[in-house]
C-alpha cells in the first residue's frame, strides 16, 4: 500500500514515515504542496496524508486541485487549526476525513486502516482468500490457522493481491505500488524471488503452490477459488506482540525527536536576541512563527502536551508583526527556558488519562477526539465488544464510554466491568433515550446515561467528573471577570475536576472575597468596568501577605502594550480567553501543574536543608 505524506515539519514527517513503514506501508514524503502535486502526477497513491498549512501550495488548495483533476485516491487531512469552518472547508473540497494535530500515532494508524477499508467497502477488516487470513492491524498472516513468517515485502505483496483479488499485477505494477519513490526500484528478478518465496511458504502451510498464479505475458494474481467463498471476518482483537513492536517504534522516534528539538530552541533564542537588539527582520520573524507552529503539532503528537501549549504561546508571540518590546522578550525567554524542561519530564509527570471509546459511530468519536486533544486526554477507539475486552485487560483505561447501540448484548460488557476491582467508570452513550433503557443501565452499573445528540463538550464534562482526581484538585481558584458566561463555564468545568472555585463578577467586593476565600491562584480579566485587572493585580502585589500569590490574566486582544502592562505589574502568566471552550481550561490546568511542580521542588529543598 503506497502513501504520500505531505508535511513540512521534517521531524514529524520522518517519524510518521518510520511508524507507517513498520506497518508495511510504502511512504513518500513531500515538504510542500507543489512537490506533492508533481509526485501525484507520476506515482499512483492509495492514500494521501495532507497537512493543511504548507509552503507554496496549501493543503486545502491542493486537495481541491487534485479532485478537479479527477484524482480519486483517499485524502486524510492533518490540521492544527481549531476552526470548525476549516474542517468543513477541507471536507467540502474533497477530503475523505481529517485528524486534528496533535494526534496519537496509534489512533492515526487506526484511522488510516479504517479509511482504506472505507475506500473499498467490499473489504473486511481481516482480508481472506480461502483458508488464508491476513490481518492488516496485527500484521499476522495464517493459512489454515498456521502462522506464516513473512518478510515485510512479502507481506505487502500478499496484501496487495488480497485487496485487489480480481486483478492481475505485472512486476512493474508491483514495484510502482509497493516501493517508495526515494528508493531505487528493484530489478524484475527481485519481484520474481519474492513471489517464489511466498509460494514456498504458502505451500509449506498446506496451500497449493499455484495459490499465486502466473498469467503469462501479464503478471501475477490470486488463483480463483473453486469451492471456497471469500470469508468476511469481524474486527480482530489486538495482537499484543505487534502492538508492542509499534509502541517501541513510536518510543524510539520520540527519543529521536527530543534529540533534535534543541536546534529549534536555539533558533528561537537567536531570533529573540535579534529582537532584543532591534535587528529581527520580517523573514526571520515569519520563520520563527512557522517553526513554532510545527512544534505545536509535533510536541503534542509525541506525548508532550504541556510543551505543545508552550510552543503555541511562542507562536502567538512571534505572530505579531510589530517589533516586540523588552517585556515580550522577557516572556519569550521564560517560555524557551521552560520548553526543554517539559521535554525531560518522566512518563509519570507526562501521564495522560486514557479514555476508551467503544463505538462504530464515526461522528461520535471524531467529536470526542477533537475535545480530548484540547484537554490532554488520550483516547483509544474500538468498534466492537470483543476487541474492547483485550484493550481493557492490556491498557487499563481510566474511563470507558460504551455505545450500547453497536451490539444487542452490549450491556453484558457493562455488567462484567462493574464486577472489576478497582472499578472502571463506564459512561453509556445511546440513541435509546427512554426510561426502561435508563433503568437497565443503572442496574448494570453505568455511571452516566448520555444521549448521542449531546455535544462533545457536554459529554466530556461527564468524563471529567469521573476521572481519577489528581493533586491539583485541592487547589482553590478565584476568578474575577464581568463575563457571566465565562464565569459559569470555568466554574462548571473546574469544579467538575474537584477544584474549588470562587467566581466574582463585581470587583468592588474583591478584597473581602480574597481574604475570606484565600485562593491558591488568582485569575483576573484584563478589562473589567470600574476597577480593571491591572489595578487589582497592583493591589495584590502591594500587600506583604498576598504579594507572592500567583496571578493569571485572561487576555482577549493580543498586542504588545498588553504584555508590557501585565508583566510590569507582576503577572505570572496569561491565557487566551478569545475562545471559551476546553482549550481555555487546558491552559489553566497547565499553569496549575507548573505551580504544583514548583511547590514540590521547594518542599524537597526545605527538607534537604536540615
Amino acid at each position: 500500500m503506497r502513501i504520500l505524506l505531505v508535511e513540512d515539519d521534517d521531524l514529524l514527517a520522518q517519524a510518521m514515515a518510520t511508524t507507517l513503514t513498520k506497518q508495511h506501508y510504502a511512504v513518500d514524503i513531500a515538504a510542500d504542496g507543489e512537490v506533492a502535486w508533481e509526485l501525484v502526477s507520476v506515482c499512483n497513491y492509495e492514500l494521501i496524508l495532507l497537512d493543511v498549512v504548507l509552503p507554496k501550495l496549501d493543503g486545502i488548495s491542493l486537495c481541491r486541485q487534485l479532485r478537479q483533476a479527477g484524482y480519486q485516491m483517499l485524502i486524510l487531512l492533518l490540521t492544527a487549526k481549531d476552526s470548525q469552518t476549516d474542517k468543513i472547508l477541507g471536507l467540502d473540497t474533497g477530503a475523505d476525513d481529517y485528524v486534528v494535530k496533535p494526534f496519537d500515532f496509534q489512533e492515526l494508524s487506526a484511522r488510516i486502516r479504517a479509511l482504506l477499508r472505507r475506500g473499498n467497502t467490499s473489504l473486511p477488516p481481516v482480508l481472506a482468500w480461502g483458508s488464508l487470513r491476513l490481518d492488516p492491524s496485527s500484521c499476522e498472516v495464517t493459512y489454515a490457522d498456521k502462522p506464516l513468517n513473512l518478510t515485510a515485502k512479502e507481506f505487502s505483496i500478499l496484501e496487495l493481491f488480497l485487496r485487489n483479488n480480481q486483478r492481475t499485477f505485472s512486476r512493474g505494477a508491483i514495484v510502482e505500488k509497493l516501493w517508495s519513490a526515494e528508493k531505487d526500484p528493484p530489478e524484475e528478478n527481485t519481484i520474481k524471488s519474492h513471489i517464489k518465496s511466498l509460494r514456498q511458504k504458502l505451500q509449506a502451510a498446506g496451500a497449493n503452490y499455484a495459490f499465486i498464479e502466473t498469467v503469462y505475458g501479464m503478471g501475477y494474481r490470486l488463483k480463483a477459488l473453486a469451492h471456497e467463498a471469500n470469508c468476511l471476518i469481524t474486527e480482530p482483537e489486538i495482537n499484543l506482540t505487534q502492538q508492542q513492536i509499534l509502541l517501541t517504534a513510536i518510543a524510539q522516534e520520540r527519543e529521536n525527536f527530543k534529540a533534535k528539538v534543541g536546534s529549534r530552541i536555539a533558533f528561537f533564542k537567536e531570533a529573540v536576541n535579534a529582537l532584543r537588539k532591534g535587528t529581527l527582520d520580517l523573514q526571520m520573524q515569519q520563520e520563527a512563527e512557522q517553526e513554532a507552529h510545527k512544534l505545536v503539532g509535533s510536541l503534542g503528537s509525541f506525548g508532550f502536551p504541556h510543551a505543545s501549549l508552550l510552543a503555541k504561546k511562542i507562536e502567538d508571540l512571534f505572530q505579531n508583526q510589530n517589533l516586540i518590546t523588552q517585556a515580550k522578550c522577557f516572556y519569550l525567554d521564560k517560555l524557551l527556558t521552560a520548553l526543554p524542561r517539559n521535554l525531560e519530564k518522566t512518563s509519570l509527570e507526562q501521564h495522560q488519562n486514557l479514555l476508551l471509546v467503544i463505538s462504530n459511530d464515526q461522528q461520535v468519536f471524531n467529536g470526542l477526539l477533537d475535545e480530548a486533544v484540547n484537554l490532554g486526554i488520550k483516547v483509544k477507539i474500538t468498534h466492537d465488544i470483543a476487541g474492547s475486552r483485550t484493550i481493557i485487560a492490556s491498557l487499563n483505561p481510566d474511563v470507558v464510554i460504551l455505545d450500547i447501540d453497536i451490539e444487542e448484548d452490549s450491556l453484558s460488557l457493562l455488567r462484567e466491568l462493574s464486577q472489576l476491582s478497582p472499578q472502571i467508570p463506564i459512561l453509556i452513550l445511546t440513541n435509546q433515550n427512554n426510561f426502561i433503557k435508563r433503568v437497565e443501565v443503572a442496574r448494570a452499573g453505568g455511571c452516566a446515561f448520555l444521549p448521542k445528540y449531546l455535544p462533545s463538550s457536554q459529554i466530556f464534562e461527564s468524563v471529567i467528573q469521573v476521572l481519577p482526581q489528581t493533586g491539583i484538585t485541592k487547589t482553590k481558584i478565584m476568578i474575577v471577570d464581568d463575563n457571566l458566561h465565562l464565569l459559569n463555564f470555568l466554574h462548571r468545568y473546574l469544579e467538575a475536576l474537584g477544584i474549588t472555585v470562587k467566581a466574582l463578577k463585581e470587583p468592588q467586593y474583591f478584597w473581602d472575597t480574597l481574604i475570606e476565600f484565600s485562593p491558591d491562584l488568582l485569575i483576573l480579566d484584563l478589562e473589567i468596568p470600574h476597577i480593571n485587572g491591572i489595578e487589582l493585580c497592583q493591589v495584590v502585589r502591594n500587600d506583604p501577605y498576598w504579594q507572592f500569590l500567583p496571578v493569571l490574566f485572561l487576555v482577549n486582544n493580543f498586542n504588545v502594550n498588553t504584555f508590557e502592562k501585565i508583566f510590569a505589574v507582576g503577572a505570572d502568566d496569561w491565557v487566551n480567553k478569545s475562545v471559551i471552550d476546553s482549550r481555555l481550561v487546558a491552559q489553566i490546568l497547565q499553569h496549575l501543574e507548573r505551580m504544583s511542580l514548583r511547590k514540590l521542588s521547594a518542599t524537597r529543598y526545605f527538607n534537604y536543608s536540615y
